[in-house]
């Protein structure tokens, strides 16, 4: 089994992940952070992962010209009821011509695809000069792998804690679905690129779910983690954030 690789009984969700179906405070409190270095408005924007398209829909608040790509025909074909703009792709092969978008995104995405430099060469192409490509990705030091994981061939779904401490072999094995990245490692992904870095850094989950299911706890949780994120102790928050801008490669 490569690294890519999961067993053939495995439910979608561990190969593909879990798109946004409804779009809560995470995804806004995301979207907020997005735009502090990213200007949407009139922009042309491709959501790579796209889902069912629940970002294209928020972002099309901003402007008309936004599309997503997604390798999942059921989820494509549910979105494009809603929204003509989505199509059936992968991430190392972008359907679109040169210096076509002003804005990627990639939202919890990159972590599934087979081959994620190669996505990251893509994003590259298809983006215009000055245009800036979005990232967010899941964090190695998160003392949970939120993705489950695999016993054998028996996925084990849910927040399995300490699992991406443990050494790279073996969380491969527990995970062989998802990356998981450290600081070095995300930053390979633009090395030979022509990008420069904008921002980079690191975020807490939005407690949705717990918020939904125990509206204090939640509340807390929030109260409690969002003010690290301006601390060195958001070295262990859940996803990282990442901005990088296409500039003119030197000749």
């Amino acid at each position: 089994m490569t690294s890519r690789e999961v067993p053939i009984a495995a439910p979608k969700a561990a190969s593909l992940g879990h798109p946004s179906y409804v779009w809560r405070f995470g995804q806004e409190r995301r979207l907020d952070l997005m735009r502090s270095y990213v200007p949407l408005e009139g922009k042309r924007i491709l959501d790579v992962g796209c889902g069912i398209g629940t970002f294209v829909r928020r972002l099309r608040d901003f402007s008309p010209e936004v599309y997503g790509i997604d390798i999942d025909f059921e989820r494509v074909r549910e979105g494009t009821a809603e929204n003509p703009n989505l199509m059936l792709s992968v991430g190392e092969y972008l359907p679109f011509k040169d210096d076509n978008f002003d804005v990627v995104l990639l939202h919890e995405v990159i972590e599934h695809v087979d081959d994620d430099v190669r996505t990251m060469q893509e994003v590259c192409r298809v983006l215009r000069p000055g245009g800036r490509a979005v990232i967010f990705c899941p964090n190695r030091l998160y003392p949970f792998e939120t993705h489950g994981i695999f016993v054998g061939k028996r996925y084990v779904f849910g927040n399995i804690p300490l699992v991406n401490y443990l050494p790279g072999l073996l969380r491969k094995k527990l995970v062989p679905h998802a990356r998981a990245y450290l600081w070095s490692d995300i930053r390979r992904l633009w090395r030979n690129l022509p990008m420069r870095l904008i921002a980079h850094t690191l975020v807490f989950p939005g407690f949705d779910n717990v918020v939904t299911r125990r509206r204090v706890v939640g509340s807390m949780l929030r109260s409690l983690t969002y003010p690290l994120e301006r601390t060195p102790l958001r070295n262990f928050g859940l996803s990282h954030f990442v901005v990088l801008e296409k500039v003119l490669p030197r000749s």
